[in-house]
């Protein structure tokens, strides 16, 4: 009697699911020392603050200019998973707000990447409109977030509880043009961002440290 070589209906999705449970690769940066790292507009150090080892690090550009310590190449889709520290530096001006963040997808000489980004001071702040841009996204170089809070306001920014200096988990995914910012281990997004606007993109992963800033890193993990 001939056996039937007909495939059972369920098996192609199988298959599917199985091959993406099996590509998916996590990998974890201490972020203890500056080996491996490419700074730009940026210093950095390894230190310890508030019982753990990482890295502080201040931008050193001007107020327009952007920090970045790239830690990963090659990220498309994923997840990104960060511990996050920022608070105003020494003498920083009083438009100064801790800026802190990362960012993702960016082109190798940092001409242009998606960030999303904190601003702890505002977390607590007695202006309900400070409390309202507590976390942001922007795509730089096109879409800075003074062009985009005039443009569609609210859209690209919202509020989360933050505390400038205070360890903040933050948590990262990234799928085709959407991407989604999760802060202190909360299971629904604070910012949730539909149309990247460098689209379905890849490039590295970096922290980002704006002006005025001192910012702190530890336990970086990527999974992809």
């Amino acid at each position: 009697m001939p056996i039937s070589k007909s495939l059972p209906p369920w098996l192609p999705l199988f298959t599917v699911l199985f091959s993406s449970l099996a590509v998916a690769e996590t990998k974890t940066y201490p972020l203890i020392s500056l080996e491996g790292l490419k700074l730009h507009g940026a210093t950095a150090e390894a230190t310890t603050y508030e019982g753990r080892k990482g890295l502080r690090a201040a931008s050193k550009g001007s107020a327009s200019e952007n920090g970045l310590i790239a830690v990963a190449e090659g990220f498309h889709n994923g997840t990104i998973e960060i511990d996050a520290a920022g608070r105003p530096g020494a003498g920083a001006g009083q438009m100064a707000r801790g800026f802190v963040g990362v960012a993702f997808r960016a082109a190798d000489d940092f001409s242009k990447f998606e960030c999303f980004y904190l601003r702890p001071t505002n977390g607590r702040a007695e202006d309900q409109v400070r409390r309202n841009h507590s976390v942001q996204y922007i795509s730089f170089p096109g879409f800075p977030w003074e062009k985009l809070r005039k443009e569609e306001p609210e859209k690209y920014e919202s509020y989360a509880d933050l505390v400038p200096g205070e360890w903040t988990r933050v948590k990262i995914t990234v799928e085709g043009v959407k991407a989604r910012l999760y802060v202190k281990g909360s299971d629904q997004p604070a910012l949730v961002v539909n149309d990247l606007k460098l689209g379905d993109s890849r490039g590295v992963v970096a922290l980002w440290i704006g002006p005025g800033t001192e910012a702190h890193f530890a336990n970086l993990k990527i999974t992809q």
